[in-house]
């Protein structure tokens, strides 16, 4: 165990990189001491510990925590970045992880309260001071524990872990939600300039929260929240991810469903695991369809009734404390109580493109690398039928593979026959009225069939 010590594998080089190899050394030699107490420690060990306790001390001078400022001045706390290290460590090496687990009954490769408290040699006088630096580092969100029990684990948080060591989050999920990977900028979006310029201002709550709350003393609220509103397939989602690649943070939609439980008190339960998990991170929380939550409200029939308005309640109240970003969305604005209206930040309507934006979301949306036809007229497409941007998206791509199939260019003929199945999937039969002047091009489209 101690001539492994002193071998530098290559894993820990890149560690090193971050500044941060000296805290998880010194856990590992911690976890040496704690294995040779009986014996007492080599005084190999015992110098090595000396000399990267030094390191650690030199390493937190520098700042090698400060991806965590966000966390508060917890990362300024001693003892907390004592306990920090040592939950952290087994995630950075993870053989930390096989010595935490042979060290205690539960056989968890993360280390549990009382492990910490003997690896870092705390007297039973200090408990209270431990626990109160554990709470600290729980509400700051950046563990998970199980406060009633010292022998069971502590977990890092997932987001903090990823920012310290810089590691992608991968298919990571708060509880009920599910990431969002699609990445789009600002050109992609088409919409009128107020709705692009309310979008920006939203963002504007959350670049400059600080100066506004901390340096003027503004009023801390949760949030902000904003309800983007307007018919299917106008670019809401879209513009969700716009907003998450302008701040470079991760969007989780929420599955409502997911959340929902038949069981008295699981579904605010489940709906505080998600809270829970997000609160204070730099992630973004998007809520579809939240009409049928936000609904007028009218006569309560049943309990049922009564305990489902209790579950939106608090749903909403955790919505509205939540400090973090989230997005509404929703098709159906008039059935939205206007008392909730008023709690949101910012309320984008989203109208259907007209045909100058219709335009544009055809030459946008056409595969870049497709072969187009010279004769293709983009202005008498989009005048032709008034599509939303989500069902030229669709359009576009079944003409694309219409194209393929013959091994041709992409003309006229196969936008036409795209359009009508769009159409279609509204209404059993599409009228030459609705197809305007794309409906002479449908019987032209060679080895297929309406």
């Amino acid at each position: 165990m101690t001539a492994a010590l002193h071998r530098a594998p290559q894993a820990d080089a890149r560690v090193d990189e971050l500044g941060l190899l000296p805290e998880w050394t010194r856990v590992e030699l911690l976890c040496v001491c704690f294995m040779q107490a009986r014996e007492g420690p080599v005084q190999d060990v015992l110098d090595r510990l000396k000399q990267v306790q030094q390191d650690v001390q030199a390493g937190r001078e520098a700042g090698v925590w400060n991806t965590l400022e966000q966390s508060g001045d917890v990362i300024q706390d001693a003892l907390c970045l004592d306990l920090l290290a040592c939950i952290y460590a087994p995630q950075a090496v993870p053989r930390v992880g096989w010595m935490l687990q042979d060290l205690q009954h539960n056989q968890s490769p993360a280390p549990s309260e009382a492990l910490i408290v003997a690896l870092l040699a705390i007297p039973d006088t200090h408990l209270e001071t431990v626990r109160h630096a554990l709470l600290r580092l729980e509400q700051a969100g950046l563990i998970t524990r199980d406060r009633s029990d010292p022998f069971t684990a502590i977990q890092p948080d997932h987001l903090a872990l990823s920012r310290l060591l810089k590691r992608s989050l991968g298919d990571w999920a708060p509880p009920g939600a599910y990431p969002v990977k699609r990445r789009a900028d600002w050109q992609e979006l088409v919409l009128p300039a107020e709705q692009v310029t309310m979008l920006r201002e939203f963002l504007l709550w959350i670049q400059h929260r600080d100066t506004v709350v901390n340096e003027w003393g503004g009023q801390v609220c949760g949030g902000p929240v904003a309800l983007l509103a307007g018919p299917s397939g106008t670019g809401k989602t879209l513009a969700a991810t716009v907003l998450a690649g302008e701040l470079g943070w991760p969007l989780y939609r929420v599955d409502l469903a997911a959340l929902v439980s038949k069981y008295v008190g699981e579904t605010e339960k489940n709906i505080g695991r998600l809270f829970d998990a997000t609160h204070g991170r730099r992630v973004i929380l998007q809520f579809d369809e939240v009409d049928a939550l936000m609904g007028k409200r009218g006569d309560l029939r049943e309990a049922r009734d009564r305990y489902a308005n209790m579950e939106v309640s608090y749903l909403l109240a955790r919505i509205e404390d939540h400090d973090g970003p989230c997005l509404l969305t929703t098709n159906l604005r008039s059935q939205i109580d206007k008392a909730f209206l008023r709690r949101f930040q910012m309320v984008v309507e989203f109208p259907r493109p007209d045909s100058e934006q219709r335009e544009q979301l055809w030459r946008r949306l056409l595969p870049p690398r497709a072969p187009i036809s010279d004769t293709l007229d983009f202005r008498q497409i989009a005048e032709a039928v008034n599509l939303t941007g989500g069902q030229i998206r669709n359009a576009a791509l079944h003409a694309a593979y219409l194209a393929a199939e013959q091994g041709t260019q992409i003309d006229i003929t196969h936008i036409a026959r795209a359009v009508m199945r769009e159409l279609a999937k509204e209404q059993n039969q599409v009228s030459a009225s609705q197809l305007g002047a794309l409906a002479g091009h449908l019987n032209h489209l060679e080895g297929s069939t309406r």
